[in-house]
């Protein structure tokens, strides 16, 4: 079977975590200049593995395996959240590369071969899942005219002309050329560290489900209104975020988590009774109905807020990411390497995290492979996996997608 190199793998990671370095992490955002330097290094990278690597016209690197036989497209994303991590989604293109070396190295492994991606902007500085998206037939022109930078509204025409990408062509999937896509990444959680594992195969990554939640109130003076007459807005809000937390708790699967990460108050200044108020709440699960039966709770919670006042309350579902369940013989194969390469020191465990993957899915057989993230820690600079298990996760990936290819 294809061996991977240890020291190597772990000094394209190192020299990868440079491109936008900050303090133990990295700050590397989708067509910024760190990601574009670290995206034309990947291309490099990629040929020197006997790749035909290339930068497409959305920013994704997709190496392609030379020849006509069997062939699994691996990778995942090289751009991070700001000051994030520098595992997150680089770690599985590392592999990529790293796979695609050992196996051209292995006289064994002739006739089969591996495409390796960097899929731009999984982080959704500009559009959430733009690379893979493009790359799957998910994303038309008129997305990417629309396509703003969420923090400083710069459009995504503009940032691909700056790459010197206008006018290049996006990849398209051609299906017919894969047996299916692998993605390895760390957990960015904390379940395999706790159950004190080592490799995690991935039953199924999470939908998301959003809902914006507006509270409509009356502004007025924080010293002079009696309380028997206000209208607060950022009360209702806060009566609204209790009201969730306990009836979600009686709803809610096993696995299920529920975030109120967005809160918005008007005008947000300490001696003024707050006249709007906006949240925006999310709802993970591998299971669209759990999902829907919380949508559901939540918006007879809003409705019955609304009626009893005395401020006015307003729901609307923004957005809904399905479920991807993960190609069963692909979690047998990932299975059966993490059992010769790790002993009983696995498990499977469904993804909390949305990833490529879910994409990919959608057009193809697909699996991922986790390894532990140190305290659970992800999207801050202070992420990190021991480097033993980066390497074994690196071998056990080698041996699944070979195993897959020979099938």
């Amino acid at each position: 079977m294809a061996r991977i190199d240890g020291a190597r793998l772990i000094g394209d990671l190192r020299e990868l975590a440079g491109f936008g370095r900050y303090r133990t992490g990295v700050h590397r955002p989708a067509f910024s200049d760190a990601d574009l330097a670290a995206r034309h290094w990947l291309a490099r990278r990629m040929a020197e593995a006997g790749l035909d690597a290339g930068i497409d016209g959305i920013g994704n690197v997709i190496g392609r395996a030379p020849g006509d036989g069997p062939r699994l497209l691996v990778g995942s994303h090289s751009d991070t959240q700001p000051q994030g991590g520098w595992l997150d989604g680089a770690m599985g293109v590392v592999y990529g590369i790293e796979l695609a070396r050992a196996m051209r190295d292995d006289p064994g492994c002739r006739g089969i071969g591996v495409d390796v991606a960097s899929w731009q902007d999984e982080e959704g500085h500009y559009a959430n899942f733009l690379g893979s998206r493009s790359f799957a037939g998910f994303l038309d022109d008129a997305e990417i005219d629309r396509a703003r930078h969420r923090d400083d509204g710069t459009p995504l025409r503009d940032a691909i002309a700056r790459a010197g990408l206008a006018g290049t062509p996006r990849a398209r999937l051609d299906a017919s050329r894969y047996r299916g896509y692998l993605e390895a990444h760390i957990e960015q959680g904390a379940v395999l560290e706790l159950d004190q594992r080592r490799i995690g195969v991935v039953t199924a990554i999470v939908g998301i489900l959003v809902y914006r939640v507006t509270f409509v109130g009356e502004r007025n003076h924080a010293g002079t209104t009696p309380m028997r007459m206000r209208k607060d807005a950022g009360v209702a809000l806060t009566a609204f975020c209790n009201e969730v937390h306990r009836e979600f708790k009686a709803l809610a699967g096993s696995v299920t988590v529920w975030t109120i990460g967005r809160i918005v108050l008007e005008p947000n200044a300490p001696s003024v009774v707050p006249g709007r108020a906006e949240l925006l709440l999310q709802i993970r699960d591998p299971s669209l109905a759990t999902m829907e039966r919380l949508g559901a709770a939540a918006i007879g919670l809003a409705e019955a807020a609304d009626r009893t006042g005395p401020c006015r309350i307003a729901i609307e579902r923004t957005s809904c990411t399905e479920p991807v369940a993960m190609h069963e013989p692909f979690q047998a194969a990932i299975a059966a390497a993490a059992e010769r390469r790790a002993g009983r020191d696995w498990m499977r465990l469904v993804s909390g995290a949305g990833h490529d993957a879910q994409i990919l899915a959608r057009q193809m057989p697909a699996g991922m492979l986790f390894v532990p993230s140190i305290g659970g820690i992800s999207h801050h600079y202070t992420e990190d996996t021991a480097e033993d298990d980066l390497v074994l996760g690196c071998q056990t990936f080698a041996d699944a997608a070979e195993a897959i290819l020979r099938s």
